[in-house]
C-alpha cells in the first residue's frame, strides 16, 4: 500500500468543524487504499495565548519550561483529532514527538532533528490506524521535550515523510499552492502547478510564507515530493519537486521583503580576515544577515554592505561599533527605510540579459536600485521601501509571471511520473545518520577563467542599473556575478560584474563607453580571477557556513575580492592563483559535511 503524509496547519484545525474536516480527509486517503500518517500543528491562536499565559507569570521564562509549555498545543490538536477520526468510524491512534520517535538535540525553541525511530507508527500502521501525529516537538537524549522552532510542523511533517519512504507529503493549509508572488499584493498573482525545491528554497528565505525553508531542504535532501493543497477543498495544489515548471521561462516566480534595513561598512582594509572580523562579531549577536555585497576595493580600501531585518538594525549596529577601530574603517552608513524586490528562476542560469530586463523593468517604474546582489537563480535589489509595492509589480509584469508557460508542467505529469530520482541506498545511509538536519554540502567548487569590471562612480539614478546591462548584453558578453553597493563617494554606487576572461576586452570596452556616457569616475578591470562557491542545502538555517569560509580563506591569507550570497551559495571571488588552496582548505574544514 502507498503510504501519505497529510500535514494540517493551525488554520486546519482551528476550531471542531474544521478539525472534522481533516478527519474526514485523512480517512478518504485511507478509504482509497493509502496508509495516512497526519501531522498536526495547534489550533489556530493557540500558541499565542500559550505565549501570553507565560509573559504573565514570568519576565523570563526558562527555556525548557517555554517548550514544554508549547508543545501542549499540538498534544491537544491530536487527540482531538483522533477523537474526530474515532467518532467517524475508523482507528486512530495519537502520539506526541517523543512517542513516536523524534530525537532533537537539546537546543530549545530550535532543536535539531537527530533521528526517527518508525517502529511505533509502522506498527499503528499495520493495524490499520491512521497515525495522528504532533508537530514542532521532539525529545532529547535526556528526555526533554524541546520545540523544533518557526516552521516546525511542516519540517515534522516532510521529515517523517522521508524515514517513512511517503509517496507524497501533502501540506494542507488555507491557501490553495505556491504562487508566482504573493496574492495579497498583487491579485493578478498565478498559481503554479509545479516548481523546484531550489526555487522554492530561494522564494521561502525571501518571505513566501506557505512553507518554511527547513522543510523544503529536507525535502531536497531526501528527495520527498510535496503537495501543497487547500485544506478546505480537494482541489490539486503545487507540487514541489526536483523539477521546475517551465524549461524556458528565466524567472518562476517574485518575492518582497519589505521591513529591510542596509548596512556599509566604508573604507575597510582590503587585506585577508576583514570579512570575517565583521560577520563573526555580527553572529555573535545572533543576527541574519542577508544580502552581502562586497565590492572590489581602490586605494588598499573596500566597502562592505549588506542588508539585516528592519528590527535588528540597532542590534547589529551596536556590534560593529565594536570594530570599527579594530578594522580600520573609515566610515559607516545605514538606511532603515528599504524593501528587497528579487525574481527566482532556474532558467536564468542559462539566459542572456534577465538581469537588464528586471533592471529595466524597475527604471521604467521609476524605482531607483540602491544595491544588487545576483545568485545562479536569483537577482536581488534593494529599493527604497516607498517604492516597493511598484517595484514587485513590474518584475512580475516584465517576466509575465500572470501568464502560465506554454512548456509548463502539470501536476497529472508530474504523478505520472512519481519515482524517486534518489538513489536509494543513498538516501537509506544517510537517513540512519545520527544527524538528520545536519547541513549537508553538495559542492565546493572553483570557476577559473574569469574576469571582472567595476565601475566606480556611478550615479545613484533611475535606470542607470538597465542602461549597464542591456549594453553589456547587446555585445553579447554572458554575465555571471553582479554586484552593486555604495562606493562612500559622493552618494554614489559602484556597479562589479564577472565575464569569462575571453570578454575582458570587449567587457572594458563597452564599459568606458558607459562611464563616458553617464558621467562616471573610472572604470577598472582585471583578469587572473576565479569564482569559488559553497554550495548546499541548508546554507541559511546553518549560519556557521559564512564565518568558517571567511576563517579559513583569512587563515590561509587569501583576499576575498568580492561577496555574494544566496540560500543555495556562498560565492568569493579571489585571485586565480589562490583557487586551487582556497577549494583545498574549504574541503578539510567542512569535509564531514560534503556528500
Amino acid at each position: 500500500m502507498s503510504l501519505i503524509v497529510q500535514k494540517f496547519g493551525g488554520t486546519s484545525v482551528a476550531d471542531p468543524e474544521k478539525i472534522r474536516a481533516a478527519a474526514r480527509r485523512a480517512i478518504r486517503a485511507q478509504k482509497q487504499g493509502h496508509r495516512v500518517v497526519m501531522v498536526v500543528s495547534a489550533m489556530g491562536k493557540q500558541t499565542d495565548e500559550l505565549l501570553r499565559l507565560a509573559s504573565a507569570v514570568s519576565d523570563k521564562p526558562p527555556a525548557r519550561e517555554m517548550d514544554m509549555l508549547l508543545s501542549t498545543g499540538e498534544q491537544t490538536s491530536v487527540a482531538l483529532v483522533a477523537m474526530a477520526i474515532d467518532d467517524l468510524g475508523a482507528k486512530a491512534v495519537s502520539l506526541t514527538g517523543g512517542q513516536f520517535g523524534m530525537k532533537t538535540d537539546s537546543s530549545y525553541s530550535k532543536a535539531r532533528i537527530r533521528s526517527i525511530d518508525t517502529g511505533r507508527i509502522e506498527k499503528h500502521l499495520d493495524e490499520g490506524h491512521i497515525v495522528v501525529a504532533a508537530g514542532f516537538q521532539g525529545i532529547d537524549d535526556d528526555l526533554n521535550i524541546t520545540t523544533l522552532g518557526r516552521g516546525g510542523s511542516d519540517t515534522t511533517a516532510v521529515a517523517l515523510a522521508a524515514v517513512l519512504g511517503a509517496d507524497a507529503c501533502e501540506i494542507n493549509t488555507d491557501v490553495d499552492g505556491v504562487y508566482t508572488t504573493d496574492p495579497r499584493l498583487l491579485p493578478e498573482a498565478r498559481r503554479v502547478d509545479v516548481i523546484s525545491y531550489d526555487e522554492m528554497l530561494e522564494l521561502a528565505s525571501l518571505g513566501a510564507g506557505v512553507m518554511h525553508s527547513r522543510s523544503i531542504e529536507f525535502a531536497k535532501k531526501f528527495g520527498v515530493p510535496i503537495h501543497v493543497r487547500s485544506s478546505f477543498s480537494d482541489r490539486d495544489g503545487t507540487m514541489i519537486v526536483a523539477q521546475p515548471e517551465s524549461e524556458s521561462s528565466p524567472v518562476s516566480g517574485a518575492a518582497l521583503t519589505k521591513d529591510e534595513a542596509r548596512i556599509t561598512v566604508l573604507g575597510v582594509p582590503d587585506v585577508p580576515g576583514i570579512s570575517q572580523t565583521v560577520f563573526s562579531a555580527i553572529a555573535e549577536k545572533k543576527v541574519a544577515v542577508d544580502m552581502v555585497v562586497q565590492n572590489i576595493g581602490a586605494e588598499g580600501k573596500a566597502d562592505v554592505s549588506f542588508t539585516v531585518p528592519g528590527d535588528e538594525l540597532e542590534l547589529t549596529l551596536s556590534a560593529l561599533d565594536s570594530i570599527m577601530e579594530k578594522i580600520g574603517a573609515t566610515g559607516l552608513t545605514h538606511d532603515a527605510d528599504v524593501s528587497k524586490v528579487s525574481v527566482v528562476g532556474l532558467g536564468m542560469a542559462s539566459q542572456k540579459s534577465v538581469a537588464a530586463r528586471m533592471f529595466r523593468a524597475l527604471g521604467n517604474a521609476g524605482v531607483n536600485i540602491h544595491m544588487i546582489t545576483t545568485s545562479e537563480i536569483k537577482i536581488s535589489a534593494l529599493v527604497p521601501r516607498d517604492h516597493a509595492a511598484n517595484a514587485l509589480r513590474a518584475v512580475h509584469e516584465a517576466f509575465a509571471l500572470h501568464e502560465r508557460p506554454a512548456d509548463a508542467k502539470t501536476w497529472a505529469s508530474i504523478q505520472a511520473d512519481s519515482s524517486r530520482e534518489a538513489d536509494v541506498d543513498d538516501v537509506v545511509e544517510r537517513l540512519q545518520n545520527d544527524a538528520l538536519e545536519a547541513l549537508t554540502l553538495t559542492d565546493i567548487s572553483i570557476v577559473e577563467g574569469q574576469a571582472r569590471v567595476t565601475l566606480d562612480g556611478v550615479p545613484d539614478q533611475i535606470g542607470v542599473a538597465a542602461d549597464v546591462f542591456e549594453e553589456i548584453g547587446r555585445a553579447g558578453i554572458f554575465v555571471d556575478m553582479i554586484i552593486q553597493g555604495y562606493d562612500g563617494v559622493d552618494g554614489s554606487t559602484s556597479v562589479s560584474f564577472t565575464i569569462d576572461d575571453n570578454d575582458l576586452d570587449a567587457g572594458l570596452k563597452v564599459a568606458k563607453s558607459i562611464c563616458e556616457a553617464h558621467s562616471m569616475r573610472d572604470v577598472r578591470g582585471a583578469a587572473g580571477i576565479t569564482k569559488l562557491s559553497v554550495s548546499g542545502i541548508g546554507l541559511r538555517s546553518h549560519t556557521q557556513v559564512g564565518t568558517v569560509l571567511f576563517e579559513q580563506l583569512a587563515d590561509a591569507k587569501i583576499n576575498v575580492e568580492m561577496i555574494a550570497t544566496s540560500e543555495l551559495q556562498v560565492n568569493v571571488v579571489i585571485d586565480s592563483t589562490r583557487g586551487d588552496d582556497a577549494k583545498k582548505c574549504l574541503q578539510a574544514a567542512f569535509a564531514d559535511s560534503l556528500r
